[in-house]
């Protein structure tokens, strides 16, 4: 036997293993602390040792028929390992890794020369999956230049594809077109202006950092477990990652400093030897010790984020973080989706979610059902309590109750502490649980139960209003009253996060000082991404209050429970001022409903 076969042997048998590895974490769900963390590390080191051969014996496997599209199999997969540590953990360094192995592969070319008829399939559609996986990466990174290049080169391969293997079936394949298409059409208006992520230059404010620092709650609760999820029909979405969750993902992460994120990797040479070393590109180095993380900062808090889960999938999630939190901590649930009020003789089968069945089929009274609703879902005159009167759909229709999330659903979970976000038409519906909790009292944010100036049918295809003011106030403050990015000028739009930034001070001064700010607020009021949720929720209320009118507008508008104070209300001075000031600053004060307090502001 030559050396070539002992070296290509070598190698294969080095694939197969790391393949094998590769299998048994993939799957691994993304969300808990995962407790066969070696298996991780099992798998990095078989990658790691497969992609160090093929790069001392690159030449003989080259001899031995080794194709560049499998050294860019090997990259991708690398880069999905990343990508997968970075969905459960939310550290930026591996989506960062993801990020330089995946543009790697595109920068040296792996997989080109497969274009044309005669071609396998099979190495198409992993080229395919690869610009799938790099677009999401990519978007996540806010890589926008990236974005719109590997959308039109996606577009191109899905256009030769169907030219060239006219026998195999890309229906698929058209409708990520379509999806990343849509997603751009729908969040790149707003993308350049500034990071959804909390950032130090936008969302840290001097004049009140005096007041944050000296504020003494009598208890303080940090924040480190997030779950995100949406269901709508007909919602934006690139695979699994919906606008809105896409928002609120980056809404809850640190935007690292300076140009960590413009580091690229050295172009390799034809002989496949040189590498630049001083990146984490370069050798693409697996080791997940390598320093990839800005030391200014401290870690992302975890998010479980979940696509179109069932009810039962959403609360065994929530079961999960809640058993795993640690003492004196918070859990942050945001929950988007469309709701309806049950009907009057809801069955116990749609209450229980499904996990019941009536025994033969037989009607069941409105005094047999609150015989077998729970007791504390029956006040003393044998009413409900609203527990299970309406609920939000995380599914398709029509199927007992098993999608519907009902408010009553989350009570168990109230035995620690909650930030619970309901961005939905029914979103008044979960008021009952202020009051209702089995140990800790929860923090509430609602939206309104209807968007401002935009047509129920827009919601799908924008995004939550609410969800938008929440993760960028003032793109959504443009967005209520018409603005987009063309029609204003950058020092336009500049000086307008200026003087939305000095209302936030205001306000951050104003809780810090508060003598009226329930203790819900105050334990989390330490934590800048909670704190800052809090600020956008008050200036997305005030805004909404005086640009809807009077009649009917209550449905219009957010609250939350517990109240925070009068001090911050629609009426406080300090949030007249800001809407006005931001009115008259982009010239559109008449789309407001001021009255003569326009005239006394400024």
């Amino acid at each position: 036997m030559s050396n070539n076969d002992v070296v290509s042997r070598t190698f294969r048998a080095l694939v197969e293993s790391a393949d094998r590895k590769f299998a048994r974490v993939r799957d691994v769900p993304a969300y808990g602390r995962v407790q066969n963390q070696h298996y991780f590390h099992k798998v990095f080191k078989a990658y790691m040792r497969l992609w160090k051969y093929q790069q001392e014996n690159r030449g003989k496997l080259v001899e031995s028929g080794l194709n560049r599209w499998e050294i860019g199999e090997i990259a991708s997969r690398i880069g999905q390992l990343y990508f997968g540590q970075y969905m459960r953990t939310s550290e930026a360094r591996f989506l960062v890794e993801a990020y330089v192995f995946y543009e790697a592969i595109l920068y040296r070319r792996y997989f080109e020369g497969f274009k044309g008829p005669g071609k396998d399939v099979g190495v198409r559609f992993k080229e395919l999956r690869f610009y799938a996986r790099f677009l999401l990466v990519s978007l996540i990174l806010n890589r926008t230049e990236m974005v719109k290049l590997l959308a039109d080169r996606f577009k191109s391969l899905v256009d030769d594809s169907k030219v060239n293997f006219r026998e195999t079936n890309f229906k698929e394949w058209r409708q990520v077109v379509q999806e990343i298409v849509r997603f751009m059409n729908d969040d790149t208006a707003f993308m350049n202006v500034r990071p959804l992520r909390y950032c130090a230059t936008f969302d840290s404010y001097p004049a009140s950092l005096p007041y944050v620092a000296r504020f003494h709650a009598k208890k303080v609760l940090k924040f480190q477990d997030a779950l995100l999820t949406s269901y709508h029909r007909n919602e934006v979405k690139f695979a699994e990652l919906t606008l809105d969750t896409h928002r609120m993902l980056q809404c809850l992460e640190w935007e690292p400093s300076g140009s960590f994120y413009q580091k690229h990797p050295a172009e390799i040479k034809e002989n496949g030897i040189s590498y630049d070393h001083s990146g984490a590109s370069g050798l693409i180095d697996m080791n997940l010790a390598a320093d990839m993380t800005d030391p200014t900062l401290p870690p992302n808090p975890r998010k479980a984020i979940l696509y179109r889960p069932s009810v039962t999938h959403l609360i065994a999630v929530m079961a999960t973080i809640c058993e795993e939190l640690p003492p004196d901590s918070i859990m942050l649930v945001y929950l988007s989706a469309s709701g309806k009020a049950s009907r009057s003789n809801v069955t116990q089968t749609e209450i229980l979610g499904g996990s019941q069945k009536l025994s033969k089929n037989k009607v069941v009274s409105i005094h047999e059902q609150n015989n077998t609703l729970p007791e504390s879902c029956v006040n003393d005159k044998g009413e409900s309590s609203g527990y299970y009167d309406k609920y939000l759909w995380f599914g398709p229709r029509g199927n007992n109750g098993l999608n519907n999330l009902y408010p009553g659903d989350i009570i168990p979970f109230t035995r620690r502490p909650l930030f619970l976000i309901i961005d939905s038409d029914n979103s008044h519906a979960f008021k009952v649980l202020h009051g209702a909790e089995r140990g800790e009292r929860a923090a509430l944010l609602l939206s309104p139960l209807r968007p401002a100036n935009l047509p129920d049918a827009n919601i799908a295809q924008n995004g939550s209003q609410f969800t938008f003011f929440l993760t960028a106030p003032l793109s959504a403050f443009c967005q209520l009253v018409g603005l987009s990015p063309p029609d204003t000028e950058t020092d336009v739009y500049s000086d307008a996060e200026k003087i939305l930034s000095t209302a936030f001070s205001e306000l951050e001064v104003i809780l810090c000082t508060s003598k009226s700010l329930d203790l819900v607020w105050a334990q989390v009021l330490l934590d800048p991404f909670l704190r800052r949720l809090i600020l956008r929720f008050i200036f997305c209320r005030s805004v909404l209050s005086f640009f809807c009118l009077s009649q009917n507008s209550d449905q219009y508008l957010p609250s939350c429970l517990p109240l925070l104070p009068d001090s911050v209300s629609p009426d406080s001075e300090v949030m007249q001022a800001a809407v006005v000031r931001l009115a008259k600053h982009f010239k559109i004060a008449h789309r407001f409903h001021f009255g003569d307090m326009e005239l006394d502001v400024m």
